[in-house]
């Protein structure tokens, strides 16, 4: 059976007065102290009492003092109420600059390239700490108590509000250069069901396709292979161990590939993918410390993108002389 439950109004009321006269003992310094008129306080109190149940001060025409019911109130409701402005400092400094502790999720793979961001972003905000935590589910950042959260493009969602980290970039299908020589050569895409793929599985249980454009036409082909990781950096190290062929973003592979461990292959079926945003709930529920930092994520991509454009090619440079 459903229970019907009202929020009982009004439950500090009266609390502040009810402290300023049991410490002055005067409801005119009380009035004072607080900047209202001795009748407001005298007012307050008469509620107060009225809502506890019991008279809390004993006054006369000579003094003010507390009664036995106004002595236990004060010995609890002293400290609470105490703790309460406390708080209320508290959270009233971290709405009004750059403090606290910054929660953001973010996949494994993504964190090596994040370290330098974060890096300059603690220089320029040392009263902000910044926790990330490293995982391949698609966190439900309002739910979890995150501040914002970094992900693909592909799979934010539609009411976040998003900020690029990174230009898009294709999927790239890579593998070890052993594995290659023992396998039938790749051409084309239906050339995979020949092939040992590595594969991701999802946080809702799924094991991802493989996308490629073939065309003008998006294709999506389901893969089979003797290894499933959970994180693309882990379906990447397998892939450097020989053990099959792994889709995966291509700057994660660069490293791996300019070293001549991996070899891409079917790069003209390469998708791509919209890139890595940083993406947080809307702006009414922004604090100070998220605000400073998205705008050193923006300030950072506006210096790399002016940087780009001035500078120039050494080719060009010789042909201009």
């Amino acid at each position: 059976m459903k229970q019907n439950f009202t929020v009982r109004q009004g439950a500090l009321d009266g609390v502040e007065a009810f402290l300023g006269v049991a410490e002055h003992r005067s409801f005119r310094k009380a009035a004072a102290e607080l900047g209202v008129t001795p009748s407001a306080i005298s007012q307050a109190i008469r509620t107060l009492e009225a809502r506890v149940g019991a008279a809390l001060f004993i006054r006369t025409t000579r003094s003010v003092g507390l009664t036995e019911a106004g002595v236990r109130f004060l010995s609890r409701a002293k400290p609470a109420f105490e703790e309460l402005v406390a708080a209320s400092t508290d959270a009233r400094d971290l709405g009004q600059r750059p403090a606290g502790l910054l929660r953001l999720a973010a996949p494994r793979a993504v964190l090596p390239h994040l370290l330098e961001l974060i890096a300059s972003f603690s220089r320029a905000y040392p009263d902000v700490e910044v926790e990330i935590a490293a995982s391949a589910d698609l966190v439900d950042i309002a739910r979890e108590g995150f501040d914002a959260g970094i992900r693909l493009g592909q799979f934010i969602e539609a009411d976040m509000i998003a900020v690029r980290l990174t230009q898009p970039f294709p999927l790239a299908v890579v593998g070890s250069r052993d594995y290659l020589r023992r396998r039938q050569r790749l051409e084309r895409i239906e050339d995979l069901r020949y092939h040992a793929c590595l594969r991701v599985r999802r946080s809702n249980g799924a094991i991802a396709p493989w996308s490629f454009v073939n065309g003008n036409k998006a294709v999506e082909v389901i893969v089979s292979g003797p290894f499933i990781a959970n994180d693309i950096p882990t379906t990447l190290a397998a892939a450097v161990a020989g053990l099959g062929l792994a889709q995966v973003p291509e700057p994660l592979a660069a490293d791996a590939v300019k070293a001549g461990k991996l070899v891409s292959v079917l790069e003209r079926f390469a998708p791509t993918a919209p890139g890595v945003f940083l993406y947080y709930p809307g702006n009414r529920q922004m604090m100070p410390k998220l605000r400073a930092f998205i705008d050193h994520v923006k300030s950072r991509a506006g210096s790399a993108a002016a940087s780009k454009r001035h500078r120039v090619d050494p080719a060009a440079r010789r042909q201009r002389n």
